[in-house]
């Protein structure tokens, strides 16, 4: 058993595992670690714990402090120069006239690196437009294609539950959703209905979908004759929700019965 923390860089991003070592950190404290990209400002979002060393990727990094008054002021300091640096690289794109939506900038924690997040419909020759950039601000630059989902969790919004949207929330990780789940919960198979702010599946299609499907095996398949109150039928739907199945019964149309009122052919063998 190794003894970790979790840090998180970014609000509903990955977390990853850190060493304490000999400090003494709790969730909510500030600290500084050495990440890939170089010293990084994190928040400890789960505290120490001991987990089997199978879990972690090593090498295990450590946490290099708790940040200070100092360093949460350079992270407040970078945050300001990401909105000028924006400005200028939406203007060098206009200027070399190039097919990209800048999306965000990043600076790491010791200005060692500045990011440029964007999305394009193809891939991008950015040569020209690094170079211009390198020379401007004097540091490692680099440029990050993203797709529509990542583009709508940095952007945020509120989605048409009118809360801001999960990925930008909490979600530190997409989970795949198929259309499929869709069709298990009954709803409208019109994109427009199903789709997220991304244009791709909402990611809450997959939060119930594992209570849809077991609720089904409770009920009787579409197409199974089944006896009523009032006679025998084919089942033509569910209601989830309600708890009814939607039966239909010669000369008198289709009937909603509760489930409990239905009774099924293997019930009574």
């Amino acid at each position: 058993m190794i003894t970790v923390v979790g840090v998180r860089f970014k609000r509903a991003g990955k977390i990853y595992y850190f060493a304490p070592g000999e400090l003494e950190l709790k969730k909510g404290d500030h600290v500084i670690v050495e990440t890939a990209r170089g010293l990084e400002y994190g928040e400890v979002v789960i505290g120490p714990r001991q987990v089997e060393e199978a879990e972690i990727v090593q090498p295990l990094r450590p946490v290099l402090r708790r940040a200070t008054d100092a360093d949460t002021a350079q992270v407040a300091s970078n945050r300001c120069r990401e909105k000028e640096a924006f400005r200028i690289c939406q203007e060098k794109i206009t200027e070399h006239g190039l097919p990209m939506k800048l999306i965000d900038v990043e600076f790491t924690f010791d200005v060692s690196k500045v990011i440029f997040y964007f999305s394009a419909e193809g891939r991008v020759d950015f040569r020209e437009l690094v170079k211009d950039l390198a020379a401007i601000f004097r540091t490692r630059i680099e440029l990050r294609q993203i797709g529509v989902r990542d583009e709508a969790k940095m952007l945020g919004g509120l989605g048409c539950c009118g809360q801001v949207i999960c990925c930008a929330a909490f979600k530190d990780e997409f989970d795949p959703v198929s259309i499929r789940m869709a069709k298990e919960q009954n709803l409208s198979l019109n994109p427009a209905k199903i789709s997220g702010l991304c244009g791709r599946l909402m990611c809450c299609l997959r939060y119930e979908n594992e209570c849809y499907e077991e609720a089904k095996r409770h009920f009787p398949p579409c197409g199974e004759m089944v006896q009523t109150p009032v006679g025998s039928g084919r089942v033509t739907g569910h209601n989830i929700i309600k708890e009814t199945v939607q039966v239909e019964i010669s000369e008198q149309g289709s009937i909603e019965f509760p489930l409990s009122a239905i009774r099924r052919e293997t019930d009574e063998q």
